[in-house]
């Protein structure tokens, strides 16, 4: 059986797709492909397919990931290809590596995240940031299936800054944008938690909702601080040959 991992995508329009959506978008692009995929046992037998980590509704991502197994082998690339050519557009195929190591959902501890406030002065963003930053926690709340929750939204932030617009981007007023690199942890915090955190330290409230985008995810590097690309260890890892029978002459 083998097995490709795959990063897809959410842009644009497609964000407000929500994980069970794009399930049923994806499997019927896995039937339009034509791949061989295995399948579970029981009653109800369903496509091999494993998620990891999906980003909220609402939200676009450039790195979103899941495994499939296939019961005969498949170029990954080839695969990619027709998969990305049977999803609408938005719902983008980008990268697919061949299994070779156990683990994906262990090495995504991290993720890199884009807030673009709109009509938000760059300076208050970033006065924001550092009362943020200078508070050993900040206690925020969001509703869950029991109610209200508070938990603190600092200890999962590893990294946040204001970064400046690209020349590219058309603007209309002031637009401050957050980079926002968070911990996967339990209660899991949210770009969401963040921006009550910045409304909870600094009074910080955009006048409309901020544009949330996932950028990366993977393992988080302690000593640089970055989020590191979670398929490398696939595409290092040398393929196992098969055994091969070898006679060894005496000397």
């Amino acid at each position: 059986m083998q097995r490709i991992r795959l990063r897809y995508t959410k842009r644009g329009r497609l964000r407000f797709t929500s994980h069970r959506d794009f399930q049923r978008a994806f499997e019927r692009a896995l039937r339009r492909a034509e791949v061989p995929m295995a399948y579970s046992a029981g009653f109800t037998p369903h496509p091999k397919v494993s998620y990891a980590n999906a980003a909220p509704t609402g939200t676009g991502s450039e790195a979103e990931y899941l495994e499939i197994a296939l019961t005969a082998p498949r170029d990954p690339e080839s695969l990619r290809e027709l998969l990305d050519e049977s999803l609408p557009t938005g719902l983008d195929i980008v990268d697919a590596v061949e299994a070779r190591t156990s683990g994906l959902a262990d090495r995504l501890t991290a993720s890199v995240w884009e807030l673009r406030l709109d009509r938000v002065p760059v300076e208050d963003a970033e006065n924001a940031v550092v009362a943020f930053l200078a508070a050993e926690t900040v206690e925020v709340q969001r509703r869950a299936k029991n109610g209200m929750r508070t938990f603190d939204a600092r200890g999962a932030v590893a990294g946040l800054e204001v970064v400046r617009p690209q020349p590219d981007r058309t603007l209309d007023g002031p637009c401050a944008i957050l980079r926002l690199v968070v911990r996967h942890v339990t209660p899991a915090v949210r770009p969401d938690d963040v921006l009550s955190g910045l409304r909870a330290v600094a009074d910080l409230a955009p006048p409309v909702p901020a544009a949330v985008t996932r950028l990366a995810q993977g393992l988080f590097d302690e000593e640089s601080g970055t989020v590191t690309d979670p398929l490398a260890l696939d595409r290092e890892a040398v393929p196992t040959a098969p055994p091969t029978a070898v006679e060894t002459a005496s000397p």
